[in-house]
C-alpha cells in the first residue's frame, strides 16, 4: 500500500473535494453503473468506462491490486431490449449476449481493465425480489395492480439530497409517469407485470420483471455490502437513477449508508455540439475503430479533458493525439519503464483524477527525453500499454534501408558539399508522412499519422 499518496475526490453528495478515506484500506469497494445491452456502445457510453478505469488503476496503485473490488453491471432486462427483440425477431438472450460481448471488446480496445465483478441483472432477480419484499415490510413500498412502487413520501428526509432538489420541486419540474395506481406522482416502479411475450419471473406480485433502479441497489448490496466506498456514473444518472438507488438502499438497509463518495463524469460533445442522431454526429466506439481510429487515441482524447468538464470530441484532437502517441511510442520503443511513475503524474492523478494535468506532465517527460519515466507514467493511466501498440507500428515497411540510404547520402554530401540528393530524399520522406530525425550517429525515420508507404515505392 502506498500510504504517502493523499487521494482527493470531488464528492457529489457534499459538493466539494474531499480526502478519500476508505472504510477499510484492505477492502476498497467501488460500484459503477454499466450499460443497457441492446446495441453498440456510443462514444458517450465510453467516457465513464475510461474515467473509472483510471480511478480503478489509481486505487490499485495506492492500496494494492488485491485490496480493491470494482463492480460494474450490465442491464440485460429492459424495455429497449424487448423492443429490439420484437423488431428484429431475435431472442432476447441472443441479443444481450452479443451486445454484452461487443461492449467488452470495444472497451477493451480502449485499454479498460475488466472490473472484478460484472453482474448481469437477470442473474440477481431473487435478490431484487427479496429487497422489494424488505421495502414493503418496512413501509417504504406498496403493491398496486401487479406493480410494486417505492413510496417517496416514506423517505422525504433523504430523497433529493444527491441532486439537490426538493420532492415538491421534482414533482413540479419532472416528466413523471402518471398512473392511477401511484399514491404520489414521484413514486417509482420496483416491479412491473410482464405479458406472455415479455421476459418475466414469478414473484409474490405475479409474473413480472424488475424496474431499472432496483437492479443496482440489489447487485451492489450482494457484491459490496450495505455500505461501500465509491459509486460512480455519468451525471445524467444523478436523477432519477442514483437518487432512487439511494432511497431504496438506505430504506432496505438502514444500518448502512450505501455509498460514501459519489463521482459523476460530465457529458460528451462532438465538434462542439451535443451528440445526436438528428445532427448526424452520433457514432459508436466500434464505428471509430472500424474507421481506423486506434482505441489508444480515443483514450488519449478522453484523458485530455478533466472528467468533471464537458468533453468535446473533434477530429483535430484525434489527429493530434495520434501524432503524439506515435512519437511517444517511438521514444519508448525497447525501453524498460522506470520503477514508478513520475511524482508529478501521481500528484495530478491524486488531485481528483486530473488527467489533463497528467497529459501535460507526460509531454514534459517526453520533451526531456525521459523515456523510462514517460513509459511508467503513461502506463499508470492506461497509455503506451504493450498490448495496445500494434496500430502505431503502422504498415509493415522496413524503414532501415531508407534510413541507411539517407545516412550514406549525407555522408557523401559532407565530402562533396552537394546536398541536393539529401534534400531530395528528405523531402520525399516527409511527403510520405515520415518525420526525419538526423544526428551525427545516424538517421531515424518515424511514421506520422499521415504515413503512406506507397509514396516510398518510387524512391
Amino acid at each position: 500500500m502506498t500510504t504517502d499518496t493523499v487521494l482527493k475526490l470531488h464528492n457529489t453528495k457534499t459538493r466539494k473535494k474531499e480526502v478519500f478515506t476508505p472504510i477499510n484500506a484492505n477492502d476498497v469497494r467501488m460500484y459503477v453503473c454499466g450499460p443497457t445491452v441492446y446495441d453498440r456502445a456510443h462514444l458517450g457510453n465510453a467516457r465513464p468506462v475510461v474515467v473509472f478505469d483510471v480511478l480503478y488503476r489509481l486505487l490499485r496503485h495506492v492500496y494494492g491490486a488485491d485490496h480493491v473490488t470494482y463492480a460494474r453491471n450490465f442491464t440485460d432486462v429492459d424495455d429497449k431490449i424487448n423492443a429490439r427483440a420484437a423488431e428484429s425477431g431475435r431472442p432476447i438472450g441472443e441479443i444481450t449476449a452479443e451486445t454484452t460481448q461487443w461492449f467488452l471488446d470495444d472497451m477493451g480496445a480502449l485499454g479498460a481493465l475488466e472490473p472484478n465483478h460484472m453482474p448481469r441483472a437477470t442473474e440477481f432477480i431473487p435478490q431484487m425480489i427479496a429487497m422489494i419484499e424488505e421495502l414493503i415490510a418496512k413501509g417504504h413500498a406498496y403493491a398496486a395492480e401487479g406493480h410494486v412502487l417505492f413510496a417517496v413520501d416514506s423517505w422525504r428526509e433523504g430523497y433529493g439530497k444527491l441532486s439537490g432538489r426538493s420532492v415538491d420541486d421534482m414533482i413540479a419540474g419532472a416528466r413523471v409517469e402518471v398512473a392511477p395506481y401511484k399514491k404520489n406522482p414521484m413514486d417509482f416502479v420496483l416491479w412491473k407485470p410482464s405479458s406472455e411475450d415479455l421476459p418475466g419471473w414469478d414473484s409474490p406480485w405475479g409474473r413480472g420483471r424488475p424496474g431499472w433502479h432496483i437492479e443496482c441497489s440489489a447487485m451492489s448490496y450482494e457484491l459490496l455490502g450495505e455500505t461501500f466506498d465509491i459509486h460512480g456514473g455519468g451525471n445524467d444518472l444523478m436523477f432519477p437513477h442514483h437518487e432512487n438507488e439511494i432511497a431504496q438502499s438506505c430504506c432496505a438497509h438502514p444500518e448502512g449508508e450505501f455509498a460514501h463518495y459519489w463521482l459523476h463524469n460530465e457529458m460528451l460533445q462532438v465538434e462542439g455540439k451535443k451528440m445526436s442522431k438528428s445532427l448526424g454526429n452520433f457514432f459508436t466506439v466500434h464505428d471509430l475503430l472500424e474507421q481506423g481510429v486506434p482505441g489508444e487515441v480515443i483514450r488519449f482524447v478522453f484523458l485530455s479533458t478533466h472528467y468533471r468538464k464537458p468533453m468535446d470530441w473533434t477530429e483535430k484532437k484525434a489527429k493530434e493525439a495520434e501524432a503524439t502517441l506515435r512519437k511517444w511510442r517511438a521514444l519508448t520503443k525497447g525501453i524498460e519503464p522506470s520503477a514508478k511513475a513520475a511524482a508529478a503524474v501521481l500528484e495530478a492523478l491524486a488531485d481528483d483524477l486530473n488527467t489533463a494535468g497528467v497529459i501535460a506532465e507526460l509531454h514534459r517527460l517526453a520533451a526531456a527525453g525521459d523515456a523510462a519515466g514517460l513509459l511508467a507514467s503513461a502506463q499508470m493511466v492506461g497509455l503506451l500499454q504493450e498490448d495496445m501498440g500494434a496500430w502505431a507500428a503502422g504498415p509493415t515497411v522496413d524503414l532501415s534501408t531508407h534510413e541507411a540510404r539517407l545516412f550514406e547520402a549525407r555522408q557523401a554530401a559532407m565530402d562533396s558539399k552537394d546536398f541536393s540528393e539529401v534534400d531530395r530524399l528528405k523531402s520525399a520522406y516527409m511527403a510520405a508522412g515520415l518525420e526525419v530525425r538526423m544526428s551525427k550517429t545516424g538517421v531515424e525515420l518515424v511514421p506520422g499519422p499521415e504515413f503512406d508507404p506507397a509514396k516510398l515505392d518510387d524512391l
